[in-house]
């Protein structure tokens, strides 16, 4: 179904450019959305992934610009490159105590502790 979209999206859309990740982006040439904005689609470089998309492109592919954000523009010192959401993957954080992480978390001040009759 996927190969079916993708020439529909190339048949009757034009292309606006490409992201750093391999992503597409389109715009259609005569439908709008109910606000009488041409349609704008991505296609994905691989794996249908929603997060995949920059900010760069993110404003434009939810019609919050016009144009999409220059990809090489000066960053600043605080600024981290865009990541994929890592949720599922070996990549994804876990916090201490996880299971994946053995399940042992440090004790702290506030440990419950479990009332027992006769104390």
């Amino acid at each position: 179904m996927a190969f079916l979209d993708d020439l529909f999206i190339r048949l009757t859309s034009r292309k606006v450019g490409q992201d750093r990740f391999g992503n597409t982006y389109w715009e259609a040439r005569s439908r709008r959305d109910v606000y009488g904005r041409p349609m704008r689609r991505v296609i994905y470089a691989g794996a249908p992934e929603a997060t995949t998309v920059p900010p760069e492109w993110w404003g434009w592919i939810h019609n919050t610009t016009e144009q999409p954000l220059p990809e090489d523009a000066p960053r600043r010192a605080w600024q981290k490159d865009h990541r994929p959401n890592r949720t599922g993957t070996a990549e994804a954080w876990r916090p201490p105590g996880a299971d994946s992480r053995g399940g042992q978390r440090p004790a702290t001040a506030g440990d419950y502790e479990a009332w027992t009759p006769g104390r």
